[in-house]
């Protein structure tokens, strides 16, 4: 079968290859692979900024069809309409795999990095991880079951009431998801972007979120101090990974108010002030991945029409045009990008 497979560290070394379709094991389904998404995470791993164990063929937001089950599988039948969770290994054992929290274990190998992911024909999960799709989620919309996940993983670190005023800084996949989610929840939703992110704005407005704003020709803070009586935000949701963003959210914040940390910065070590974060009293937090409990409820948000996730899908390729794909997503032309398995 073909597989867009990372064959070495470095920039580039994303190739189209014929590997043998994988064997299902005892406790594995074999899943022929209708969509996969492109996650940001594989763009930085292309341009060698991200470690995978190579070499594994990438993908980690999929959807599509059992066709074989493992001997120890009765939870599913060949026929099934699936997405599967990225964990591939955990080591069982750890505090963090006690509790469920998989994306924590220090020992967990996952689908697209680890171990080989979903930009190829097949791939095998565990069934551990395999969900089954409901009647409304179509194969498009259950490729980004993943990145709902990590939205809904996002939202949950914080608590929501009624009518508060969440903002989401960066309107990619996860900033768009994060804001549907927020205001499942019963926030009134601010999601700010730059000049740029236009086409990503207008999106935001056309998904139902209360206000779209482009920083560059707007006052955010106006805005927020309009809608909270000038005492700012109850929530910021921070999915950009930009810098200078961490300083919006925090200005944007009233005291004791709520940051959730979930875009991924470009460096490790950046400047934060705190001084902000003590004087008033705000609760910051980081949000990595999603866990086993995200993935039903993001199934069900899209299942009822709550959250929109196919309306983020811009453009389709085949996995072997890759270079396409890339630039349509380097040049902001994209929002949401899946690849298709060849024959």
């Amino acid at each position: 079968m073909k597989a867009l497979v990372k064959t070495e560290p470095g920039f580039g070394n994303l190739v189209v290859q014929d590997r043998e379709e994988p064997k299902v094991g005892k406790d594995q389904v074999k899943i022929r692979v209708k969509y996969a998404g492109i996650c940001g995470s594989d763009i930085h791993t292309y341009e060698g900024h991200y470690k995978v164990k190579a070499p594994v063929t990438l993908g980690h937001e999929f959807s599509g069809e059992i066709v074989e089950l493992g001997d120890h599988v009765s939870e599913f039948q060949e026929g099934d309409r699936v997405t599967s969770e990225t964990t591939f290994y955990i080591c069982g054992r750890c505090k963090y795999c006690q509790t469920a929290d998989y994306n924590l274990c220090p020992h967990r190998e996952g689908l697209g990095t680890q171990r080989d992911g979903g930009f190829a024909k097949y791939l095998i999960a565990r069934k551990e991880s395999v969900h089954k799709l409901p009647e409304n989620v179509d194969f498009k919309s259950a490729a980004l079951t993943e990145p709902l996940a990590c939205a809904h993983h996002a939202v949950s670190k914080a608590t929501i009431r009624e009518k508060d005023v969440a903002v989401v800084l960066g309107p990619g996949p996860i900033g768009l998801l994060t804001a549907q989610v927020a205001k499942s929840q019963g926030a009134t939703v601010v999601i700010a972007g730059l000049s740029h992110d236009k086409m990503r704005l207008e999106k935001a407005k056309a998904l139902g979120i209360d206000w779209a704003v482009n920083i560059q020709e707007e006052n955010v803070e106006k805005v927020v101090g309009r809608l909270t009586n000038g005492y700012g935000a109850d929530l910021v949701f921070e999915c950009s990974g930009a810098v200078k963003a961490v300083k919006t959210g925090l200005e944007l914040l009233r005291k004791k108010g709520q940051y959730v940390q979930v875009g991924i910065f470009p460096t490790a070590d950046i400047s934060v002030d705190f001084e902000k974060v003590i004087q008033k009293e705000i609760r910051v937090v980081g949000s990595r991945s999603q866990n086993p409990r995200d993935w039903e409820p993001s199934l069900a948000l899209m299942n009822d029409g709550t959250v929109n996730a196919k309306a983020l899908v811009t453009h389709e390729f085949e996995i072997t045009q890759w270079e396409k794909a890339y630039e349509v997503i380097k040049s902001g032309e994209a929002i949401k990008v899946l690849l298709r398995p060849v024959e």
